[in-house]
């Protein structure tokens, strides 16, 4: 059975990169922006255009850039902000244009003060101005989360009338939970009537930590593209997480779905995007994280030796990681310590193992990681030679 295409909608650059501190240059979103072409995701989402010259400069200057990918800008439902996000985004070779506005009973009240069907009309309004700079318009409906479903697909309705070739459905908060979360996704393909001419899409906040399973459960009910990036960067607790959606998906394949996104670049690109950003993952990150493909504990790494699979569910290489890690600690056991001496050269005989293991066990309380030097000096502590 033939796979569902999903796409990748990377905001590393608009949504990650106004996390506080995380401000970019304009070459460093160039670079940043190049590697993302080639790592293979569909839509790079660069800017928000309006909100600044050097927005605008760096919107415009990757729009040049990019040979493969849909160059995006960000807009509010402001015919200024659409027009100049058409100005910046006049270079690229697939440009599309951003827009939207809050849909949620809290937003139209307390952000617009406004009602339901005003918020239709400017929606709509929006949509129709944005068409006449480019064919390919995005229309979010801001906290489409807590938006009531009969409403938020009244309005999908109408703006893809309007004509939106894709409908973002945002957890803006990161509150809804993964089977809500589906569920409204199922509703607007079950109920929205001209669905079949719009890709709907999931931007989900990571704000209780489920951006990635509700990512997953909007694919699963029928959404075909989904936004995140490099690392979860992003607002407040972050977006979805790139790798994570992607590895998902490739692990998965009784989904049934998936992308084109070369997952061999994943940790490279990661890496990328820590030095340049200066926001540094946590070690225990999936995928990518340090410890991501490491282990410490000795039953593990016992199971890891023998079969790797055992413990890991995918395969280092297939995200870039060159192997993993069995580090020496003092919960590790006699079949990691013989691995590890081994590959800094030493084929320990049984009698050799159970001689030093004890002795191992003293030194490895002394510190949190025993490296390879540590284990020369032990080896050459306890007469043990070089192979």
């Amino acid at each position: 059975m033939a796979k569902d295409h999903v796409q990748i909608f990377d905001t590393t650059l608009r949504d990650g990169e106004q996390v506080p501190g995380c401000k970019l240059n304009t070459e460093q979103k160039l670079i940043i922006a190049e590697r993302l072409d080639l790592l293979g995701v569909d839509i790079i989402e660069a800017g928000f255009p309006v909100s600044s010259p050097g927005d605008f400069k760096s919107v415009e200057a990757i729009a040049k850039l990019v040979k493969n990918a849909t160059v995006c800008g960000l807009t509010r439902a402001v015919e200024n902000d659409i027009k100049v996000a058409s100005e910046a985004l006049k270079y690229a070779v697939r440009p599309r244009i951003h827009t939207g506005i809050g849909t949620s009973d809290s937003h139209i009240k307390f952000k617009f003060n406004s009602n339901r069907d005003a918020i239709i009309e400017r929606a709509v309004a929006a949509v129709k101005y944005a068409k006449g700079f480019v064919e390919d318009v995005e229309f979010y409906a801001e906290d489409a989360g807590r938006t009531d479903n009969e409403y938020l697909a009244r309005v999908c309705e109408a703006v893809i009338k309007a004509g939106a070739t894709v409908l973002n459905i945002p957890d803006t908060t990161g509150y809804c939970l993964p089977d809500e979360y589906g569920a409204k996704i199922k509703y607007l393909k079950e109920n929205v009537k001209g669905i079949e001419k719009a890709v709907l899409s999931c931007h989900c906040h990571n704000d209780l930590g489920l951006a990635t399973a509700n990512s997953i459960a909007g694919a699963i009910n029928g959404a075909r593209q989904i936004e995140c990036t490099i690392n979860g960067i992003g607002e407040r607790a972050g977006n979805t997480s790139l790798e994570e959606v992607v590895m998902i998906m490739k692990q998965h394949p009784d989904l049934n779905i998936d992308t084109g996104v070369n997952t061999k670049l994943l940790y490279s690109t990661s890496q990328m995007v820590q030095e340049h950003m200066g926001m540094f993952v946590q070690a225990n990150k999936a995928v990518v994280g340090s410890n991501a493909f490491a282990h410490s504990s000795g039953i593990h790494q016992d199971g890891v030796i023998k079969n790797r699979e055992t413990y890991e569910i995918m395969d280092p290489a297939d995200v870039g990681v060159t192997e993993s890690a069995i580090v020496l600690t003092a919960r590790s056991g006699r079949a990691a310590l013989a691995y590890r001496a081994k590959n800094v050269g030493y084929e320990l005989t049984k009698l050799e193992l159970d001689a030093i293991y004890p002795k191992f066990l003293d030194y490895a309380d002394t510190k949190k990681e025993v490296i390879n030097e540590d284990i020369h000096i032990l080896m050459e502590q306890n007469n043990i030679k070089l192979s």
